[in-house]
């Protein structure tokens, strides 16, 4: 077992993800000399102020909290290096660092990444893997640089990607692990028990920002694809569809067994029906039982099992359709 330094730390991070790694770095015995987060913002129809999680967290420390706009300040600048941080440990600050602030620390800035880099740097790394389907994440410890999520890898701790877990639950799972990685990777760093691996940069993926826009459902993508979209913006910022030019919020949904030729789906082994034909489009609902049966545009169907209609709460797909009227044959559009 490695002897633990007590390291001066300054911590920076912003949302919920961040906050298990500081509450690790306080229960291993650290001296957190300076929390960093972002300003506080307006939030909902109230536009009332609310702290970052990290903020929070770290009050209820009694730790000094900094919220700059800026780090490009000399003013910042001169507070930080008055801090004397021997390391600075950064997860998902949401702002770039300087390279006057990279050099700083004898021990670096040390970021915990939710991604088994060089796969998925960026921003939304949580997203893109289950957007594309993938089966297996991490979170890497990596010595920052100049670059974004280009820096040498400290260690990378895997972790499975379950079968249909949403972005909102492998967060959870991921901000825990980040938590119960960073201490002994940060006692074996410090004591030179590890050498920093650098990237292959030409393995690298890159994840762009997460949008609204993403998040309207084109039927006529494979029925797979559409699922991982669905899990992949749980909770924001949602997928959704029209049906009668009103938007209707589509909260999970599985690919279903279906033997199209005989006009079957196995819905947890039951044998049901849909109405299905040659000339069937995708968005057509073809089935009402136990949800609402979607064709999609590789032939399979999508059960959806909860929804919400336009300012209205979240139901079961069944609670939908037995409110609505819902038929078979009726076709999911846009709003036009």
């Amino acid at each position: 077992m490695s002897n633990q330094k007590q390291l001066r730390v300054v911590f920076m991070g912003t949302p919920d993800f961040s906050v298990p790694t500081l509450e690790a770095l306080i229960k291993a015995g650290h001296s957190i000399v300076g929390v960093y987060c972002q300003p506080d913002k307006q939030k909902g129809r109230g536009k009332q102020v609310q702290m970052p999680p990290v903020k929070v967290a770290a009050l209820e420390h009694n730790l000094p909290v900094y919220q700059p706009v800026t780090l490009r300040d000399e003013q910042v600048q001169a507070e930080l290096e008055a801090l004397k941080p021997d390391v600075i440990v950064v997860i998902a600050y949401g702002k770039i660092l300087p390279p006057w602030l990279i050099r700083l620390p004898q021990y670096g800035c040390i970021n915990v990444h939710a991604s088994i880099l060089p796969n998925y740097r960026g921003a939304a790394p949580i997203h893109y893997a289950i957007l594309n389907g993938d089966t297996k994440t991490g979170v890497t410890i990596m010595h920052m640089d100049d670059g974004l999520d280009t820096g040498d890898i400290i260690d990378i701790v895997e972790a499975d990607i379950l079968p249909g877990e949403t972005t909102g639950q492998l967060f959870e799972r991921m901000a825990v692990l980040g938590g119960e990685t960073i201490v002994p990777v940060l006692t074996r760093w410090v004591n030179g028990e590890i050498v920093a691996t650098p990237q292959d940069d030409t393995m690298a993926t890159h994840t762009a920002k997460i949008t609204k826009e993403m998040g309207q459902i084109i039927w006529s993508k494979p029925a797979q694809e559409i699922v991982n979209l669905i899990r992949g913006l749980n909770p924001a910022p949602g997928c959704y569809t029209y049906l009668d030019g009103k938007r209707l919020k589509i909260w999970s949904g599985e690919v279903v067994p279906s033997d199209t030729t005989h006009c079957l789906i196995d819905i947890r082994g039951k044998h049901v029906p849909i109405a299905i034909s040659a000339t069937t489009v995708p968005g057509t609902i073809v089935s009402k039982i136990d949800g609402l049966g979607v064709f999609c545009g590789d032939g399979n169907i999508i059960l959806l099992t909860e929804v919400q209609p336009e300012n209205k709460k979240r139901i079961s797909a069944t609670d939908f359709i037995n409110g609505h009227q819902i038929k078979e044959g009726i076709v999911f559009g846009d709003s036009n």
